[in-house]
C-alpha cells in the first residue's frame, strides 16, 4: 500500500526547551511529549506516573446514584440480579468482572451473553424471557443496552428493572431504564467520555463499593480485565483509559489470574506486555470463543480459580481460534477476488454480500479489506433471514453517521464512528451498496482515502542509545491517541547484510553516516532488490527490543520505504 507520511506539526522552540530543562530528556523526548499536551512538569508527572488516585468520582456520571441504589436495594433484599453482556471482548470480560465482584457479597446472580448466530448483538428477547423463566428481578446490561427501547418495554412489563452500563453513542429516545450509565449522554457532565463498557461497568462497581463502605481494593483487583476490554475495543489511551491500562497490565504481568496466565503462555508472551500484545494475541483469543463457539467459554475461563480449569477452558479457545483463523483467510481471500473482479474506480466504498460467510468474521475480513483497499468496508452476511454484517472505517471518517444516512434501509444499526453493525432485509442489500457508496462520496475528502502514516520526529542513528529508547517506553502504554512514536531517518543505504526471510519479509541492515541499525519490515521482501543497489533512501519506523539468545538490542521495526524519485 502506498503511504502518505504527514509529519506532525512541531512544537514552539521555546515550549520544548523548557520542558527539556523542567524533566531533564532530550530536546527530542520533549518535543514529542509537547505535540501530545505535556508541556509542565507536573503534567509529565502524570504522564509518565499514572495514579489510581487521579480516576474520577464515579458519582459525576449521570444516573450513578440512581444505579448504585438500586443495585444495593437488590442485594439487601437477596434479588436475583442478571449481568447482561456482549459476546466481544468487552463485553465477556465485563460479564466476567462484575460477575466476580458482586459474587463475593450477593451470590443470588447470574449472568447471560445473547448467542451471536441465534439472537444477535445487543439485548435480546430471548434473553428476556429466560431472565423472567429464572426469577430475575434486576438485569445490568455491560457493553449494550443504550438502543434496546423495545426490549426493556418487555422487561418492565415483566416487573424487571433495567440498568445500562454502555459506551455506544445514543439516540434521542432513550430505553426506559432504572439507570443509564454512558457518559456520551448530551446531558451527562461526567469528565470522560471515551471509557469502553467494560470501563463503565467498572466505575459502578467502583460507585457501589463507596457507598457500601467496601474497600475498593475489591473492585481494583478486576483492573487486569478493564484492561483487557480497553485494549481490545480500540478506545482511546488518554485519560482514565491510560491510567486503567497502566495499572491493569502490571497486575497482568506481576499477578494473573489462573484464566489469563493460561492465554498468556498460549499466546507465547514473555516479559512485559503490551496493549498490541492484548490487540493482537489475548484479545483475539478471548473474541475467538464467541466468534467460533459460544463466549460462556471466553467468561468460565476468565473466571477460573485453578490453573487446571484455566487450562482446560483455554485449549477450547485456543482451538476455537485457530479455526477463527483459517475461517478469516478463506473469506478474506473470497472478498479480495470479488473486489478485484468488480473494482470500480468510481467506488468509494465496499460493501460485499455472500449468504454463507461466517457472522462471527466478518468485522476481521472488513479491516482486512480496507489493508488492500483503503476505503470505507462492510461486510455482510445471511442469518435469521435477514443481512447483518460489520462495518469498519478508514482514519477521520465515520462510518456510524454514513450508515445513519441510510437508515431507511435498515432494521437496526449501531456503533462507534469507526467500527459499526447493521442488520437488513435482504432485499435491501443493492439499495443500500448504492445509497451508502453515494453518501460516502459526498461526505468524504480525496486525502481521507490515501492511508498516512504519522510522523512524530526526523531522527538521526547517532541519536538512538539504549538511555533515549529508556525514556521512549516509559511513554507506554501506547494506543489510540497515545501512539508509539514514529521516527523517520533519511539516506540510509543498505549494509549489504539485508536479506529475505520467509519468502516475504525483509529482515534489513542500514547505516546512516556510518552507524548501523537493523530492524524488520514485514511484508517488505518485494523491495530488496531496489535496497541491495545501495542507492540512499528513506525510512519510517517504531524502536523496539529485540531480545534473542539473552542479548538485548534496538531494533527497527519498519513501517515504510519510501526512495528517492
Amino acid at each position: 500500500m502506498n503511504y502518505t507520511w504527514q509529519f506532525i506539526p512541531q512544537p514552539v522552540p521555546e515550549a520544548v526547551d523548557s520542558l527539556t530543562k523542567a524533566i531533564n530528556v532530550s530536546a527530542t523526548i520533549a518535543s514529542i511529549l509537547v505535540q501530545r499536551g505535556v508541556s509542565t512538569f507536573d503534567q509529565a508527572k502524570y504522564y509518565f506516573r499514572p495514579q489510581l488516585e487521579n480516576l474520577h468520582d464515579p458519582f459525576l456520571m449521570k444516573d450513578m446514584d440512581k444505579a448504585v441504589n438500586r443495585l444495593s436495594e437488590a442485594v439487601a433484599g437477596n434479588q436475583k440480579v442478571m449481568i447482561y453482556g456482549d459476546y466481544d471482548v468487552d463485553g465477556s470480560t465485563s460479564v466476567a468482572m462484575f460477575y466476580g465482584f458482586l459474587n463475593q457479597f450477593h451470590t443470588n446472580c447470574m449472568y447471560y451473553i445473547p448467542d451471536r448466530y441465534s439472537e444477535g448483538y445487543g439485548v435480546s428477547t430471548t434473553g428476556i424471557e429466560f431472565a423472567k423463566e429464572q426469577g430475575v428481578e434486576l438485569i445490568i446490561t455491560i457493553d449494550c443496552g443504550i438502543k434496546s427501547i423495545d426490549k426493556v418495554d418487555l422487561a418492565n412489563s415483566y416487573g424487571i428493572d433495567v440498568i445500562i452500563c454502555d459506551h455506544h453513542l445514543p439516540d434521542a429516545i432513550l430505553p426506559k431504564a432504572v439507570a443509564i450509565l454512558d457518559a456520551k449522554q448530551t446531558d451527562c457532565n461526567y469528565p470522560y467520555d471515551e471509557l469502553c463498557g467494560c470501563g463503565v461497568a467498572f466505575k459502578l462497581m467502583c460507585a457501589f463499593s463507596i457507598q457500601n463502605d467496601i474497600d475498593l481494593s475489591k473492585a481494583y483487583d478486576y483492573i487486569d480485565l478493564v484492561a483487557i476490554a480497553t485494549a481490545s475495543d480500540i478506545v482511546p489511551i488518554t485519560g482514565e483509559n491510560r491510567i486503567l491500562a497502566y495499572h491493569g497490565l502490571q497486575k497482568l504481568m506481576l499477578s494473573p489470574r489462573p484464566g489469563i496466565k493460561e492465554l498468556i503462555h498460549l499466546c507465547g508472551y514473555k516479559g512485559n506486555l503490551t496493549i498490541t500484545n492484548i490487540v493482537f494475541g489475548i484479545g483475539p483469543r478471548i473474541n475467538a470463543a464467541g466468534r467460533i463457539d459460544h463466549a460462556h467459554g471466553a467468561v468460565k475461563l476468565l473466571l477460573a480459580s485453578t490453573e487446571e480449569e484455566a487450562q482446560q477452558e483455554g485449549f477450547k479457545i485456543n482451538d476455537n481460534n485457530s479455526i477463527r483463523r483459517d475461517v478469516d483467510a478463506s473469506i478474506t481471500e473470497e472478498a479480495l477476488a470479488i473486489i478485484e473482479e468488480n473494482n470500480d474506480e468510481e467506488k468509494v466504498s465496499t460493501v460485499l454480500f455472500k449468504k454463507d460467510w461466517h457472522k462471527g468474521v466478518i468485522g476481521i475480513v472488513a479491516s482486512r479489506c480496507i489493508e488492500h483497499y483503503y476505503r470505507p468496508t462492510i461486510i455482510l452476511t445471511e442469518s435469521n433471514g435477514k443481512a447483518t454484517g460489520s462495518a469498519r472505517s478508514v482514519i477521520d471518517f465515520n462510518i456510524h453517521d454514513a450508515i445513519s444516512e441510510c437508515s431507511d434501509l435498515l432494521s437496526q444499526f449501531g456503533g462507534h464512528a469507526y467500527a459499526a453493525g447493521l442488520t437488513m432485509p435482504l432485499e435491501n442489500i443493492i439499495p443500500f451498496q448504492k445509497k451508502f457508496n453515494e453518501v460516502v462520496k459526498s461526505s468524504i475528502t480525496p486525502d481521507l482515502l490515501i492511508p498516512k502514516i504519522a510522523i512524530d520526529q526526523v531522527l538521526s542513528f547517532d541519536q538512538i542509545n539504549p538511555s533515549f529508547f529508556s525514556v521512549l517506553s516509559q511513554m507506554g502504554p501506547f494506543g489510540p491517541k497515545n501512539m508509539q512514536p514514529v521516527f523517520v531517518t533519511e539516506n540510509v543505504v543498505d549494509s549489504g547484510k539485508s536479506r529475505i526471510v520467509k519468502e516475504k519479509h525483509l529482515k534489513i541492515s542500514v547505516i546512516q553516516n556510518g552507524i548501523e541499525m537493523n530492524g524488520i519490515a514485514f511484508g517488505m521482501g518485494h523491495l530488496y532488490d531496489q535496497i541491495a543497489t545501495k542507492q540512499p533512501f528513506h525510512i519510517c519506523y517504531n524502536l523496539e527490543e529485540n531480545h534473542f539468545n539473552g542479548t538485548t538490542t534496538l531494533q527497527l521495526m519498519i513501517k515504510d520505504i519510501k526512495f528517492h524519485s
